[in-house]
């Protein structure tokens, strides 16, 4: 047998690049399919609790380490009425849906999602209707939410059961308005002008929120110049602006698939850019980071158009390729720890989702476990890492690294945490692992998703096929390093105690 392809991985706890931000393992609950009715929300089921709420979505949501909670959309909410979704529940309208062509119930609402958020133990993220809602409509809804005093909306708050603030910080200035598929469509110079306003009103209502502008998530379109005009002219009211990316393996192609992370790693940095353009010159310009709320693997469930997709649920049932993406997206997240500091996966139970139910019970998909395993290198600094692998060429991408590598440091714990794809479908990878100031111990940690079936996936009553591995190996020091071979296909989280 001949020898194993080399690479090299040098760490060096000064290179720092930010610290890797909490509010990256958020996660996202639309008025879509089966997420909020019969997911997170099931009146009349044995499994829900007296308020409504699943009792085993909120403990396998816990588990998942969600931090920050979007919602009601999406899409959803360029047709939503907040006021719809407040009050007795049996009074509340029934509605046509107009994003996904479904019935909206309007059983749960503001209060319904903001005690779950405080149930949870998350951070709320509400996204106002800039499709076909008024700037009124999200200035009261500031107002419904955060006022203290006892004013109209305040007021109707304390009756519908509910005295002290809610105190919800997030707020973003619509969903995909770019996109031609959203109700309520405009234009950036359109866009701009409402979100601007919409700032203006909701900052007086609550000064203290920070808002996210919508970016474009239309790249069919030019999203270069939207996300430009965007930031130029919203750049003194706007603390984010948000980003969204699927993807998708309809070659069948592993290794093309998991080369995503060059189109993602691209966008953030065209629009950190951007960022950077529309701030130069200013003597203290307000800071303005990347949202990247919505995200994940989605592509099998599916229809002919946005409107029509809401027929198939979007039930998507993932596989073990699918989990490895997370890594993936995980670690540009952490490259870019400076810039992109809060994360949205799309979405939470049942629809694009790594918890899925029925009305008997739930079974955790193999995305699941990266994702609650990445999550617990939060308030971490992400580093820097020097790496050198074999490569190989993906059309219209150049030249890519079979391993994909992120970095994190824990320094209370003084731990070194390495995340390591290998996108090598059929090549396992020798890595001589450099450590610049410290000796590392010799016992490692590991932690490990590999798995001989890249299509394998889980279904009810059998879901632990796909799941990580842990163990501790003792290494062979030589100087600061050592040597660690990373199996093909596969996802590895070294430990390094420094």
């Amino acid at each position: 047998m001949g020898q194993q392809p080399r690479a090299r991985i040098k760490v060096d706890t000064d290179r720092v690049i930010g610290v890797v931000d909490p509010r990256l393992f958020g996660n996202f609950a639309e008025h879509l399919g089966r997420c909020i009715y019969g997911g997170i929300f099931d009146e009349g089921s044995p499994l829900a609790d007296s308020d409504g709420y699943r009792r085993d979505v909120m403990e396998a949501a816990r588990g998942l380490g969600v931090s920050l909670l979007r919602w009601p959309g999406g899409n959803f909410a360029s047709g939503y009425n907040w006021k719809d979704g407040i009050g007795p529940r049996d009074k509340r309208p029934v509605r046509p849906e107009g994003a996904w062509g479904g019935v909206e119930p309007n059983r749960f609402g503001t209060d319904e999602f903001l005690r779950y958020c405080e149930r949870l133990g998350v951070q709320p993220y509400i996204c106002i209707n800039a499709g076909l809602g008024t700037i009124e409509e999200a200035r009261e809804w500031v107002e419904y939410v955060n006022e203290s005093r006892h004013t109209y909306w305040a007021d109707q708050r304390r009756k519908n059961g509910r005295d002290k603030p809610y105190g919800v910080k997030y707020w973003g200035l619509g969903n995909e308005i770019d996109g031609p598929w959203q109700l309520g469509h405009k234009n950036a110079e359109d866009y701009t002008k409402f979100a601007l306003e919409a700032a203006k009103a909701m900052r007086r209502a609550d000064e203290s929120i920070a808002l996210i502008a919508s970016g474009s998530s239309n790249f069919r379109g030019d999203w270069v110049t939207w996300n430009r005009v965007v930031l130029e002219r919203l750049k003194s009211e706007i603390d984010f602006i948000s980003l969204h990316t699927y993807i998708g393996n309809r070659e069948n192609n592993f290794e093309r698939f998991l080369a995503a992370s060059a189109d993602l790693d691209e966008r953030i940095e065209v629009v950190e850019g951007l960022i950077r353009a529309a701030q130069a010159g200013a003597a203290n310009p307000r800071p303005i980071h990347i949202a990247f709320d919505e995200w994940n693997v989605w592509y099998r469930a599916r229809g002919g158009g946005e409107f029509a997709t809401g027929r198939t649920r979007l039930e998507e049932i993932y596989n073990y390729e699918d989990a490895l993406a997370m890594g993936m997206f995980f670690n540009s997240f952490f490259r870019h720890a400076n810039i992109v500091t809060i994360a949205n996966l799309a979405q939470l139970v049942n629809v694009i989702a790594p918890i899925f139910t029925n009305e008997k019970g739930l079974f955790l998909q193999p995305i699941y476990f990266p994702i609650a395993e990445y999550g617990k290198q939060r308030g971490n600094v992400a580093l820097n890492a020097l790496v050198t692998s074999p490569e190989y060429e993906v059309p219209g991408k150049g030249k890519l690294k079979y391993l994909d590598v992120s970095a994190s440091y824990d320094g209370k714990g003084k731990a070194v945490y390495l995340n390591v794809l290998n996108r090598g479908e059929n090549m396992d990878i020798s890595a001589r692992i450099d450590n610049v100031e410290g000796k590392p111990d010799a016992q490692v940690d590991v932690w490990e998703m590999n798995h001989a079936g890249l299509k394998a996936t889980h279904t009810f009553g059998d879901d632990h096929k796909v799941r990580p591995v842990t163990r501790t190996v003792r290494v062979s020091l030589r100087a600061n390093g050592f040597t660690y071979t990373f199996p093909r296909h596969s996802l590895t989280i070294l430990k390094l105690k420094l």
